[in-house]
């Protein structure tokens, strides 16, 4: 059985020590040799360029993010397996986070636990550019959580922001929880030829003795 994650992943960080992963994985790019990318929709319009990514890192996700005044980032949410921080580099905004409004400025550093505590959206309500660094622990299984639309995303295989494969990926309602035997039996479609797991037998006894399963 495969287990869920990412087992190239998994046997990298059990085979890679600590002092390999420094001296052989020392890797450097340059922000401006990098193009952006443009995400829009609605509201949210923002362009990025992905350091991590452009470095093959592993643990650490980095990227540059460029907020057009008047615009909003990704909604607001929280990981639970990811820990985040925010740099502003240049510009001001507002931050959402934590169920309250925060002003951001040039220097400011923001912390976002993986916990609800963590819940963030950046807003620019400026009249000039917003311009900051994400940093991001690259950690999966991750559920993130939406609580304006009451959904939350699953990731497995690959964090968000991470390029390898998933096998596992969507966003769900909160509210769209099922019973934990909904169509099991179903679906196994009376394996063994018999539904009758748990009734009386007359050779139940018998069975037992006899060591089956």
């Amino acid at each position: 059985m495969q287990p869920f994650g990412n087992p190239r992943r998994n046997r990298r960080r059990e085979t890679v020590n600590s002092a390999d992963r420094h001296t052989n994985r020392m890797q450097k790019t340059n922000a401006d040799n990098l193009a952006w990318t443009t995400l829009e929709d609605g509201r949210m319009a923002l362009r990025r360029k992905q350091l991590g990514e452009a470095v093959e890192a592993e643990e650490l996700g980095c990227s540059l993010y460029e907020l057009p005044a008047g615009r909003r980032a990704w909604p607001y949410h929280y990981h639970t397996a990811n820990e985040e921080a925010l740099f502003v580099l240049t510009g001001s905004g507002s931050l959402r986070a934590d169920g309250e409004m925060h002003d951001l400025r040039q220097g400011d550093y923001v912390t976002f636990p993986a916990d609800a505590s963590g819940a963030h959206r950046v807003i620019n309500d400026s009249g000039g550019t917003l311009r900051y660094l994400v940093v991001s622990t690259m950690t999966e299984p991750d559920v993130t959580v939406y609580p304006d639309s009451e959904k939350f995303g699953v990731y497995v295989g690959s964090p968000p922001g991470g390029r390898e494969a998933r096998s596992l990926e969507g966003y769900y309602k909160q509210d769209g929880s099922v019973d934990y035997w909904a169509d099991e039996d179903d679906a196994e479609g009376g394996v063994g030829g018999t539904d009758r797991i748990g009734d009386e037998d007359e050779n139940s006894e018998e069975a037992g003795a006899g060591g089956q399963d």
